[in-house]
């Protein structure tokens, strides 16, 4: 079985940082593409991060310069670190994990970030 569990998240100012992880359980990690997103109150889920099994990372625009994903393959886990949080940084933030030889995506259960200003 499968699992995904995020952690890291909290109540940060702007301008602060926060470093979010996710473990990975139940299938190869290291072979599989691996993504960060996120939903805020009454918006639709959108992509922040991603990062394949060779390392090739790509961001959205929004947070391109600030936040960072990494992996690290020994643990299972994928980071994002937040830098220059903003308040409308604030949402649930979920990582997920493309097998690509099963082709089955993968979901956590999300992190809650909130960001005051």
């Amino acid at each position: 079985q499968v699992q995904l569990v995020e952690s890291g998240g909290g109540l940060v100012q702007a301008g602060g940082s926060l470093r979010l992880s996710c473990e990975v359980s139940g299938t190869i990690f290291s072979r599989n593409a691996m993504g960060w997103f996120r939903q805020a109150p009454g918006k639709q889920r959108e992509l922040v991060a991603t990062i394949t099994s060779g390392g090739t990372t790509n961001y959205s625009d929004s947070v391109k310069g600030r936040f960072t994903i990494s992996r690290d393959n020994a643990k299972n886990t994928v980071y994002l670190q937040m830098n220059s949080l903003k308040p409308e940084d604030t949402a649930v933030y979920y990582c997920n994990s493309y097998d690509v030889i099963s082709r089955r995506l993968y979901w956590g259960q999300g992190t809650q970030v909130t960001v005051s200003s």
